[in-house]
């Protein structure tokens, strides 16, 4: 694919599942995938992390009983606003969604959500997990750090994760795995480090990063893709088992 072709789109990522499907499966706990709509670099897509984040919700799904939602498409990107394309929501937005979808599980019977988050910026969303357990509904927060260590050690990532910010070794890796057709040449050659981030919330990417990546994507290969996802899938159960006494199918 020449760089000015236009990637396909991705298959295999949205649920299909029919309303009898849900109630044959009978699951408990759901999973709600958020990504974002943000820039990254030259050879990913916009939808990148919304990708990853429905990524690993497949994989998950195929493995353990849970209920997988469609995803959120648009997030809390503000510090990549320098680069076309970039849209965010506010924090307060996407707290307010996440609630409401939480609430609209609950009246049917579903009473814990895991989030399932693709994008690093959204911060708040380890407060709306905070306060669930006061709001009537069971939530969790996955992948946690834990789960990407362990991920990145069993799949022999080499780029420590501070310095793999964005558009880097792992991002790249799963979409080399998972959806090939959209990663664009130019990966190869277009490390770059800038592990002193000090300001990043108030100056934002633009201040550290010129081509937007901040990560070294040229160690990236499918077989790490492979291996981060089905390590996740295995730290997955972990939070199924936690929200509803329940393990893998």
């Amino acid at each position: 694919m020449s760089g000015s072709e236009t990637p396909r789109q991705a298959a295999g990522l949205l649920p299909l599942h029919s309303t009898e499907d849900v109630r044959a499966e009978g699951a408990d706990v759901a999973i709600l995938p958020i990504g974002s709509f943000e820039q990254h670099g030259a050879y990913l897509p916009l939808v990148t992390d919304t990708v990853v984040a429905c990524t690993i919700a497949c994989e998950v799904a195929a493995a353990h009983p849970v209920l997988h939602l469609p995803p959120l498409t648009v997030s809390c990107s503000h510090e990549h606003a320098a680069w076309p394309g970039t849209v965010s929501i506010s924090a307060t937005t996407l707290n307010a969604v996440v609630r409401d979808i939480a609430d609209s599980l609950s009246r049917s019977g579903i009473g814990a959500l895991i989030l399932l988050n693709g994008h690093g910026g959204n911060y708040v969303l380890r407060n709306v997990v905070q306060e669930s357990e006061s709001n009537g509904i069971r939530m969790a927060l996955f992948p946690g750090t834990a789960d990407w260590d362990a991920a990145r050690a069993r799949a022999g990532v080499q780029t420590p994760s501070h310095s793999d910010m964005h558009a880097g070794e792992v991002e790249t890796s799963i979409l080399l795995h998972a959806h090939p057709e959209l990663v664009r040449p130019g990966f190869e050659t277009s490390d770059f480090l800038a592990d002193d981030r000090k300001h990043l919330l108030t100056l934002g990417m633009e201040a550290y990063t010129d081509s937007g990546v901040i990560g070294r994507p040229s160690m990236a290969s499918a077989d790490k893709g492979k291996e981060l996802l089905a390590s996740l899938v295995e730290s997955f159960g972990e939070y199924v088992s936690l929200l509803s006494g329940r393990g893998t199918r």
